[in-house]
């Protein structure tokens, strides 16, 4: 991890598969919590997903 100041909002993207799941995985872990549903679409070879998280009290 860097000495950058944690984002309050992020939107994770990318094919929807284990590293995705991996991804929003460890976010949660670090204390982020999810904002909202997924979001999925299919680009013309794989399905690619989307989910925001966010920092802080809510």
């Amino acid at each position: 991890m860097t000495d950058r100041p944690l984002l309050r909002y992020r939107l994770i993207t990318g094919p929807d598969d284990a590293t995705f799941c991996e991804r929003i995985s460890a976010l949660l872990e670090q204390g982020y919590r999810l904002h909202g549903s997924p979001a999925v679409t299919f680009n013309g070879v794989a399905v690619i997903a989307a989910q925001a998280v966010v920092w802080g009290e809510g």
